[in-house]
């Protein structure tokens, strides 16, 4: 591939995009389109508003961690040079363009689906916008709005429909997105341990917070439990790895194995919300982003 084309692929880490897909497949089970094309009224005319979405996540993601590298080049220059515009690959006021270019496609294809889901990209952009800039500056502030953008883009999906029930449900992907930024905080220089602490025991908070909404609201809790299963073991092994022997490389490792197990948690959530094989389609995203992520960076 080109290099030039390499350097714009990479500023928007393309094997995080499947995880934002998967943030509004999620969605879209929790706001019962399962439930309404049982009923009659046909999945064909659900189909093209929950591909809008997920395309719309897609672009306001990309965005999102675009404007991360725009914001962070003096840092960049020091600490992580090998990205596209510290080593010049892509321009500073190309990537700019770039980044506002993928968003308000994003903002446009969900306002396709509705008003409520345009107003809603509206905020998640914003939110996006105000963690590049400002926020991730702080030890608090980072990491909550960080996990206000996820749990926006939950919110997104639930919107398909028009209403917002059970919106409530952006908390679990808060809580977990704050338990990843905090262990990312180390990944330059190590030492990160009490927040690897704090960081697995957001990830226990999150793990019984979904059985016990598959237990109160559902009836579909040992298939919730298989999922469940499969996501502690992606995301602690290489949390206790990072603890045993901390070192960048090791936080790097389990950073990533956060980021791209979001797939396996919004597969629980699909199953919890919908049918057991919903959540095995989600399910299909994660090879593709692991995939990439030997390809590209995650972080």
């Amino acid at each position: 591939m080109n290099t030039v084309l390499l350097g714009y692929a990479r500023l928007a880490r393309p094997a995080n995009l499947p995880t934002a897909a998967a943030d509004i497949l999620a969605g879209v089970s929790i706001a019962g389109v399962f439930l309404i094309s049982g009923s009659g009224q046909g999945g064909s005319i659900l189909f093209l508003p929950v591909l809008l979405l997920v395309l719309s996540s897609i672009f306001l993601y990309a965005g999102g961690v675009i404007f991360n590298d725009v914001f962070d080049l003096s840092i960049d220059r020091i600490e992580r040079p090998e990205r596209p515009i510290p080593s010049g690959i892509v321009p500073l006021k190309a990537a700019a363009v770039y980044g506002t270019a993928t968003m308000l496609i994003g903002i446009v294809l969900a306002f396709c689906v509705g008003r409520l889901s345009g107003i809603i990209a509206c905020i998640l952009t914003f939110s996006i916008l105000i963690y590049d800039s400002l926020a991730k500056k702080s030890d608090l502030l980072g990491p909550l709005v960080m996990g206000l953008c996820r749990g926006l883009n939950l919110i997104l999906g639930i919107s398909v429909l028009g209403s917002l029930d059970f919106w409530w449900m952006a908390i679990v992907p808060i809580v977990y997105i704050f338990a990843i930024t905090l262990i990312s905080r180390g990944e330059v220089h190590g030492e990160n341990k009490n927040h690897i602490v704090l960081a697995g025991v957001l990830y226990a908070t999150v793990i019984f917070g979904i059985l016990a909404i598959s237990y109160f609201y559902t009836d579909s809790m040992l298939m919730t439990l298989l999922y469940i299963l499969v996501f502690v073991i992606m995301i602690f092994r290489p949390l206790v790895r990072a603890y045993s022997e901390n070192s960048p490389a090791n936080i790097k490792k389990a950073v990533m194995a956060g980021v791209i197990s979001l797939i396996v948690l919004d597969a629980a959530i699909a199953a919890t919300f919908s049918i057991w094989w919903y959540g095995l389609v989600i399910l299909a995203l994660l090879p593709l982003s692991i995939g990439l992520s030997k390809l590209f960076a995650v972080t």
